[in-house]
C-alpha cells in the first residue's frame, strides 16, 4: 500500500497547520516536522504546499506572520492563528466529521475482500 494521496489530504492541510498553531506560534520547518511525526511518517507535507498554505491562510486572515530571533540568533518567520483562524478550524473539524460519516457508508470492514467478491459477480 502506498502513502496518502495528495488529492485526498489537500483540503485538510490548513486544518492540520491550524491545529498545530492553536496553542502557540510556530515556524515552517517545525510545523512540517510535527505533521510528519504526528502522522507516523505517513504524510510528509511538501515545502511548496506548506508555504502556499501559509500565504493563502494569511491572505484569508486565518493566520498572521511575524519575525523573531531564533535561539541560534537567526531571524525566523513565525505564524500564529487568529480568531478567524480558530473559527475556520472549528468549521473544518465539523466538515471532517460529516465527510467521515458519509464516506464511512461506502467503506467495507472487509476492504479489498468485498471488492474481490463483487468483481466475479459483475
Amino acid at each position: 500500500m502506498g502513502g496518502i494521496s495528495s488529492d485526498v489530504i489537500r483540503g485538510y492541510n490548513d486544518t492540520m497547520i491550524l491545529y498545530l498553531l492553536l496553542d502557540r506560534p510556530s515556524y515552517g520547518y517545525e510545523i512540517s516536522k510535527m505533521i510528519r511525526a504526528m502522522s507516523d511518517e505517513k504524510y510528509v507535507i511538501k515545502e511548496t504546499t506548506l508555504y502556499s498554505a501559509f500565504t493563502r491562510m494569511e491572505k484569508n486572515g486565518f493566520i498572521e506572520s511575524f519575525s523573531q530571533m531564533a535561539d541560534n540568533g537567526k531571524r525566523r518567520t513565525y505564524y500564529r492563528i487568529t480568531e478567524a483562524g480558530r473559527r475556520y478550524y472549528r468549521e473544518k473539524c465539523e466538515e471532517w466529521l460529516l465527510t467521515q460519516e458519509v464516506i464511512s457508508k461506502f467503506i467495507s470492514p472487509q476492504g479489498t475482500r468485498a471488492l474481490r467478491d463483487r468483481e466475479w459477480r459483475v
